[in-house]
């Protein structure tokens, strides 16, 4: 019930994380770039919203980001 950063990720000096916000009716994602929230969306499922993050965490790896 309490919120979990899925992962962090750095390149040069900018860094990204996700952090996720699980409910009892949905689970809210949030994007953050440079400390900053870059996006949150709502979903029905905690299955749906992970694989999302996981789904953003792949277009970061693709643009050159790395696992902090």
């Amino acid at each position: 019930s309490d919120p979990a950063v899925l992962w962090r990720m750095t390149r040069g000096r900018n860094t990204a994380h996700a952090t996720v916000f699980p409910g009892p009716d949905r689970a809210t994602v949030t994007w953050f770039i440079d400390g900053r929230m870059d996006r949150a969306e709502n979903y029905d499922s905690m299955e749906l919203a992970l694989a999302r993050a996981d789904h953003i965490r792949s277009i970061l790896v693709e643009d050159g980001w790395k696992d902090a």
